[in-house]
């Protein structure tokens, strides 16, 4: 039979008994079994009656009894679109992702105009990190949500990402039709895109405004808050969808993502864990429960977790690299040989060739294979450098403006401006200076708690300069001139409401240890002078090839280049050098090697600094078994150790263009150059 006999009209008394039953799904569908299964004892195996029983018993979340009926009317009707749409639902209410992929699939290739069908496809999508066939579904969506041609255009150059045309034609059709909820949200998916968050924030939140159970629409809104680290916020939208949707597993993986990010790794765990159990076959899940695992120190559970990844997609680079990224563990001959192989295969994506090459580099430098090792981070460099893009001139010019703003009579007029709360200590430095172990010190001390690299002050000098990503364009930091003393504190406080969600315990002190904040010390001084504020700092040339190895998940785009990472810390030293002539003593600094040496004497210092009584527990760092969210998190899980500071003396011989670029710089350390 055919999808248009199978949808055929019925007529006369059957006609109205069916579209009886039809409304009766939405007010009692357990009435609505009883007058499907009338119909049914009339006209034995008809199709409408066989579907709206079906969808029925679902509703009533007798899955079973729905699946008697539907199985069989797909069996009966293959190109009915409306049955194997319904099919699909079921399977998902008994959490049975693949088939329910398959049956949805099957509906939206009869039927491409089911806006319902690819909603669901791009949330199973989503589920399992498949971004890229995500974002397919749902502009495929967009484009069934409406027969207007003016939005099927829209919906068109979305998909194919002519953004620009896509942009225009939205915004004529919201000046005709304002309330239109499916161009609202297409026009927020164009916002995302091109990186305007707030924007999209915006046009999310009035969709809901105005269709509260437009789910799809308030999944996207979670997403966007947790772009923008607005954790509670997305936490919020999460439960009301899981409220409405409770097996959805694209919410409850969302949710985990965000616990993750929040610090909150028993809770993501048993999400994902739960997940999995009943959804073994997604490797890009088995990967987001790795990392969690990774962080929350259970090291062997997250290695057969990457591998259990791997097991299921053996072409996933970024599950090589995130073993590799363990520091302490080690490939065998044959999994470098698999990513050799990988690396030689023409399928192999351009993202996964840079994991590789970091990988194979790892791999390759612990086996004593300098050489080839240093050529294989060069690649992934180069890769990684090719798509991001970096302007080392922006860096150079806000430390310039920053030092001509904050001089000494600048920071004197201020003087008590800003909240008075003592409570964050900002460790600040470039990656892989030894920041991970000042942290995990100081949050081995009764009074102090460990967060993570926290992205507040950052967003908040974006915030102030217009959101301007070049320095040049942005107000910022010359706008600080104008802000009063109630503008300061409003800030300061602000910036302690936006972590408290980051602190789970009852502690009087918290560390932000992101390390970029260093660009922002007159910004952190300004808000929270009552803040302290660590240095860390390691020898130029270690800290910079350790940089050049690490593939950072985000940010940190100097890393790619020798000429980039040694510029980058050059402004890094004059900044930091400007700060200490114009607030002497405000800033701790923390040589890493001194730190190596004579441990408990810089711990003593470090602990007098940030007013904190000594304690045995600090130098017993490593066995603090709180989560650490960074690429140390493997090595702060051991006592201090030597061997790690002279590493990249095996690659001094490819190392002339870092050594040239650092200048004085690295002649001088640990002193500064005179400025």
């Amino acid at each position: 039979m055919t999808q248009n006999t199978a949808a055929q009209e019925p007529t006369g008394p059957l006609q109205v008994a069916l579209q009886h039953t039809a409304r009766l799904l939405a007010s009692n569908p357990a009435l609505a079994i009883e007058q499907a299964g009338e119909i049914l004892k009339t006209v034995p195996h008809h199709p409408l009656a066989t579907l709206l029983l079906g969808i029925a018993h679902r509703t009533v979340g007798d899955t079973e009894a729905a699946l008697k009926s539907l199985e069989p009317l797909t069996g009966a009707h293959p190109r009915w679109a409306p049955a194997f749409y319904e099919l699909g639902l079921t399977y998902l209410e008994q959490e049975r992702a693949e088939p329910a992929l398959k049956a949805l699939r099957r509906a939206v290739y009869l039927d491409a105009n089911l806006p319902d069908a690819w909603r669901v496809i791009g949330d199973q999508l989503s589920a399992q990190r498949d971004t890229a066939g995500a974002d397919a579904a749902y502009a495929q969506h967009l484009r069934a949500s409406t027969s207007d041609p003016r939005l099927m255009a829209a919906a068109s150059a979305l998909c194919e990402s002519r953004i620009p045309e896509a942009e225009y034609r939205l915004r004529e059709h919201l000046k005709l039709f304002p309330t239109d909820v499916a161009a609202i949200r297409m026009l927020a998916e164009v916002a995302g895109r091109l990186g305007r968050y707030g924007d999209a924030e915006k046009l999310l939140t009035r969709a809901l405004e105005l269709a509260p159970s437009f789910h799809a629409a308030r999944h996207n809104l979670a997403l966007i808050l947790n772009k923008q680290n607005k954790y509670a916020e997305s936490l919020a939208q999460i439960e009301l969808l899981t409220a409405a949707e409770p097996r959805d597993s694209g919410h409850r993986n969302l949710k985990a993502v965000v616990l993750a990010r929040i610090g909150d790794y028993p809770q993501a765990l048993d999400i994902y864990a739960d997940i999995l159990s009943k959804h073994p076959a997604q490797a890009m899940i088995w990967m987001s429960f790795a990392h969690a695992l990774s962080s929350a120190g259970r090291t062997q559970d997250s290695i057969a977790a990457y591998r259990r990844c791997l097991a299921l997609q053996p072409h996933n680079g970024e599950a090589y690299w995130s073993l590799a990224n363990l520091k302490t563990f080690r490939f065998t001959e044959a999994e470098i040989a698999d990513m050799r192989a990988l690396l030689a295969a023409s399928k192999t994506t351009e993202d996964d060739r840079a994991y590789l090459h970091f990988a194979i580099g790892k791999a390759l430098e612990d086996t004593g294979l300098y050489a080839d090792s240093f050529l294989h981070y060069s690649l992934a460099n180069a890769l990684r450098l090719t798509k991001v893009g970096y302007d080392p001139d922006n860096a150079s010019i806000l430390v310039k403006r920053s030092k001509a703003l904050f001089t000494q009579e600048f920071i004197a007029a201020r003087r008590g401006y800003g909240s008075a709360a003592p409570d964050p200590i900002f460790i600040v430095g470039l990656p892989r200076a030894g920041s991970t172990l000042i942290e995990q010190i100081l949050a081995s001390h009764s009074q102090v708690e460990g967060t993570m690299e926290l992205p507040n002050i950052t967003a908040m000098a974006l915030q102030l300069g217009g959101r301007k990503a070049r320095a040049q364009d942005s107000a910022y930091p010359e706008v600080l001139n104008d802000l009063s003393a109630a503008d300061c504190r409003a800030l300061g406080e602000q910036y302690l409401e936006e972590t408290r969600i980051q602190r789970h315990a009852d502690k009087p002190y918290f560390i932000d240890k992101m390390p970029n904040n260093f660009l922002h010390v007159g910004l952190i001084q300004l808000i929270l002078p009552n803040a302290k504020i660590i240095d860390a700092r390691r020898h130029p040339m270690a800290c910079c090839f350790s940089g050049y190895k690490q593939n950072f998940a985000m940010g940190q785009r100097f890393t790619y280049s020798l000429e980039h990472i040694a510029r980058y810390y050059r402004d890094y030293v004059e900044v930091m050098a400007h700060f200490d002539r114009v607030a002497p003593g405000a800033i701790h600094r923390v040589i890493y090697e001194r730190m190596v040496e004579d441990t408990e004497s810089e711990v003593r210092r470090l602990l007098l600094y940030c007013g904190l009584p000594f304690e045995e527990s600090c130098l017993r760092f490593h066995e603090n078994s709180r989560a650490v969210r960074t690429a140390s998190a493997q090595q702060v899980r051991r006592p201090i150790f030597r061997e790690g500071m002279d590493q990249w003396r095996h690659f001094e011989p490819w190392l002339g263009p870092l050594q040239q670029s650092l200048g004085e710089v690295l002649n001088r350390y640990p002193d500064t150059p005179e400025y």
